[in-house]
């Protein structure tokens, strides 16, 4: 890191408030830099005012908290939902989902300040380094990035937490005063995610006091919560309880209400080994009960509504969608195309599911939709309509076609390869 010699620079550090960014907001100090610390309230349980008066005894020059708890539900999550988005088949992607929405507001802060410089606390071995400084070149191709724990005079110096507590001891570094879990953990409003620490051991069994956003399935309410979601545009736009009658319209609400309902129901739980961008692989445990519910929910009425077709390459693209993602490449020109051809696909996509929620699973219960592709009497057992049967013989005949001539061939090959 080039040092900072005529005048201060400033840097905007995306600060948590926790151990590791405290110390880095001070070692940046030492290195001879302003600090600006930024603090993005996307939905995680922090004491944001804690965090501002740590920020300001350990000298930060300003703290700036934004709110982004809407424009990640509306820019973001919706995206995801319209996407049926899922990273290896199982994901999805909560902290993926949330960092390009924080960098982008860290951005905008180190572009109002003229800072020059931006800094982040993620790991050299992870995925979020990633996805904060793609973001970061992406829309501000000219900072500089300051990343200290790829910097060998800041992970040389600190190996370990115990390093970190020396550090911040001797700098009158606060620490923490409940005792750090032996895992890490990452919070937003669309989930809760848990690793690293005693669950690096594949076979190792999540502790059952692990999660935070739901209850145990087995010890969730006797009775199921039937629940409406309404779509429009393939994106939520009201979710009304059967039991109690209570609606939600406003997404931020909405979808809040979602992760109250599941997370009562235990829905959203998953534990996964995945492949990290990197090229490692890593085990993480993953609480994402609305976000669960409104996949399933979306499923449903896409299907219902959809071409097959179009469908067909919609899924395709909902699998480039999540690597892209995953990837921190939100602000590249191949996720602004997927993103649009996704958008395009879910104008007909309306309607509304009715589902279940109950220990642990969502269970579709029936739709309903306007746009709907399904013919009920095209598809009767016990009326005809405009559908004769007749014709199904000779798309029987042609589409086996192919397959007699396979047959062919292959009577053809045994016959001159008889010992194979």
């Amino acid at each position: 890191m080039e040092s900072v010699t005529s005048g201060k620079e400033t840097v905007v550090l995306a600060y948590s408030g926790g151990l590791d960014t405290s110390c880095i907001l001070v070692w940046l100090k030492e290195q001879g830099f302003d600090v600006i610390c930024y603090m993005a309230n996307v939905g995680q349980d922090d004491d944001f005012e804690a965090a501002r008066e740590k920020a300001a005894k350990l000298g930060a020059k300003k703290f700036v908290l934004v709110d982004l708890r809407k424009e990640f539900v509306e820019e973001f999550i919706w995206a995801g939902v319209q996407a049926n988005a899922l990273y290896e088949d199982r994901y999805l992607m909560g902290t993926s989902f949330a960092r390009p929405c924080i960098a982008r507001g860290q951005v905008k802060v180190a572009q109002e300040e003229g800072a020059n410089y931006v800094s982040h606390g993620a790991t050299g071995k992870g995925n979020d380094q990633v996805r904060f400084e793609l973001t970061y070149y992406a829309l501000y191709p000219r900072v500089k990035v300051i990343a200290p724990w790829r910097m060998p005079e800041f992970f040389n110096r600190f190996k370990g937490r115990l390093d970190l507590f020396e550090y911040a001891k001797a700098n009158n570094i606060p620490l923490p005063v409940t005792p750090k879990t032996p895992w890490s953990m990452d919070a937003n409003l669309m989930h809760i995610s848990y690793e690293s620490g005693v669950l690096e051991n594949p076979n190792h069994h999540a502790p059952s006091d692990i999660y935070q956003m739901t209850k145990d399935p087995a010890g969730s309410p006797d009775l199921p919560e039937k629940l409406e979601i309404t779509f429009e545009k393939g994106m939520p736009i009201e979710v009304k309880n059967l039991n109690s009658g209570e609606t939600k319209t406003d997404a931020l609400e909405l979808f809040l209400y979602l992760n109250e309902v599941g997370g009562r129901h235990g829905v959203g739980r998953i534990d996964i080994v995945e492949n990290r961008f990197i090229g490692m692989k890593s085990r993480g445990i993953y609480e994402t009960p609305g976000g669960t519910i409104l996949y399933h929910a979306h499923l449903d009425i896409e299907a219902f509504t959809m071409d097959k077709e179009l469908r067909k390459i919609k899924q395709a693209l909902s699998i480039k969608f999540s690597e892209q993602v995953y990837q921190g490449f939100w602000y590249s020109p191949e996720c602004e195309f997927t993103r649009h051809c996704i958008t395009k696909s879910q104008e007909g996509v309306a309607g509304t599911v009715t589902l279940a929620i109950f220990k642990g699973q969502v269970q579709i219960l029936g739709r309903m939709s306007p746009l709907s592709l399904y013919n009920e009497e095209l598809v009767s057992m016990d009326v005809q309509g405009d559908y004769n049967p007749v014709d199904a013989g000779g798309f029987i005949k042609i589409n086996a076609l192919r397959l007699q001539e396979y047959r062919r061939l292959r009577q053809k090959q045994d016959k001159e390869n008889p010992a194979k």
